[in-house]
């Protein structure tokens, strides 16, 4: 019995220190990937004038890295894209006012959130992130909308259901 306690404790301390090395290495392949994408399309596009899809992804990166106000430019330019016509252009719009929402612009985040749900009416993600930006706003009823709107669209949608409970709740105590 004392013998084998200490096999035990070094077997378990193995055992741990291989997950730690796994989620480790697997962490710097992503970043590496992460990275050489970056590095790809910021070659790109200095070379050449991108696509939306291009703009769409560096600027998710930088939003990824917290660059939001480099975010919003290369969003801005995916906008103006050459095949910004034939493209659709909710995620853009949304990934923008995101970008706005996280530097507390919040008149502006709602303004791109309106505009990502004109380009496609039944986008819950920009529905969620407008509820958000309305509670941000301290403006319940309109996030409660925001909220019933996405439901109507998705009634299965957990982020939707939690917020709308929750503002009931707010509503009703008031």
């Amino acid at each position: 019995m004392d013998n084998s306690l200490p096999t035990i404790y070094l077997s378990l301390l193995l055992l741990l220190l291989g997950i730690a090395g796994v989620v480790v290495i697997r962490q710097i392949i992503k970043t590496r990937k992460v990275e050489g994408t970056l590095t790809k399309l910021e070659k790109k596009l200095k070379q050449e004038r991108g696509k939306v899809v291009d703009y769409y992804e560096l600027g998710s990166i930088y939003l990824d890295k917290k660059l939001f106000a480099q975010a919003v430019i290369l969003f801005q330019k995916a906008l103006k894209a050459t095949d910004a016509e034939e493209e659709n252009l909710a995620p853009v719009y949304n990934a923008l006012g995101f970008a706005y929402f996280s530097q507390e612009q919040y008149d502006i985040a709602i303004r791109h959130y309106k505009d990502a749900l004109k380009q496609e009416a039944e986008y819950v993600t920009a529905l969620n992130n407008l509820g958000h930006v309305y509670e941000r706003k301290k403006l319940t009823t309109q996030a409660l909308e925001a909220y019933e709107e996405a439901l109507k669209c998705d009634p299965e949608n957990a982020t939707s259901k939690r917020r709308a409970e929750s503002l009931r709740k707010r509503l009703v105590s008031t």
